[in-house]
């Protein structure tokens, strides 16, 4: 029998912190009271004991409510953040769109930008130039490729990170919330793509708040609350029990 693949990502006991400096209004009697004394920071924790085993050939799909810490996981998981406690493994070259304009420049064109965030995403000038014409169809933006993408709308941003950051099939897939821009064609468009890279035996983790988007593209499922796993197993359970508000 053949041995089992180990795990593309694998956490244990995963914790990320952030230290909060909270200002507090007050008056200038207690401020000269104060002098130069500073507040103590106080301590966060956006994730505590996360573990998370995320094999070959599949889709997970994260949810959680606002604040839960998702987005905090997949700058972990794409190495943007080291985690204060616990362990990350990651076999294979991640990708990551995190945000609406990953690496673009506000004062290059569209054309400029796709050599710069494709060179953010590890990809050589070369590959991203024979890549440029299907990038730049894909995201619709033709008539706006060689303006400057400070005149872009969000959606025109947006569609051209995402055209980008999938133009090439890699080893793992990290997409935070990027899967609800644009109009309905190109929302199916993505959803067609994301489903290539899938069909790619590739490792895809999508973060939606859209539970439809999460069942029809994922395996798996992974329910965070407060920053804390509370749930990982199929999608189908996992947004069942969500829905509920109970885990099994």
């Amino acid at each position: 029998m053949a041995a089992a693949k180990e795990p593309l990502i694998e956490a244990r006991g995963l914790g990320v912190r952030y230290w909060l400096h909270r200002r507090r209004t007050q008056s200038l009697k207690y401020r000269l009271l104060q002098g130069l004394m500073r507040s103590r920071p106080e301590e966060f924790w956006a994730l505590r004991e996360v573990d998370l085993r995320c094999h070959e050939g599949r889709a997970l799909g994260i949810l959680g409510p606002n604040g839960a810490g998702k987005s905090t996981l997949c700058l972990a998981l794409s190495g943007i953040l080291e985690p204060d406690e616990g362990t990350i493994t990651v076999r294979g070259k991640v990708a990551s769109l995190l945000s609406l304009s990953t690496g673009f420049d506000n004062q290059l064109s569209g054309r400029e930008n796709i050599a710069l965030s494709g060179s953010f995403l590890g990809m050589p000038l070369e590959l991203s130039r024979s890549l440029e014409a299907e990038i730049i169809e894909f995201a619709g933006v033709e008539n706006f490729i060689d303006e400057p993408v400070r005149v872009y709308s969000s959606g025109m941003r947006s569609r051209l990170a995402f055209a980008i950051a999938t133009s090439v099939q890699p080893e793992i897939l990290i997409l935070d919330e990027v899967l609800s821009v644009g109009d309905k064609a190109f929302k199916d468009r993505s959803r067609e793509r994301i489903e290539g890279i899938i069909a790619g035996s590739k490792l895809v983790i999508v973060v939606s708040h859209n539970m439809g988007t999460l069942a029809a593209l994922c395996d798996d499922g992974l329910w965070i609350e407060s920053g804390r796993a509370v749930m990982h197993g199929p999608i189908d359970e996992v947004l069942t029990a969500y829905r509920s508000g109970t885990a099994s």
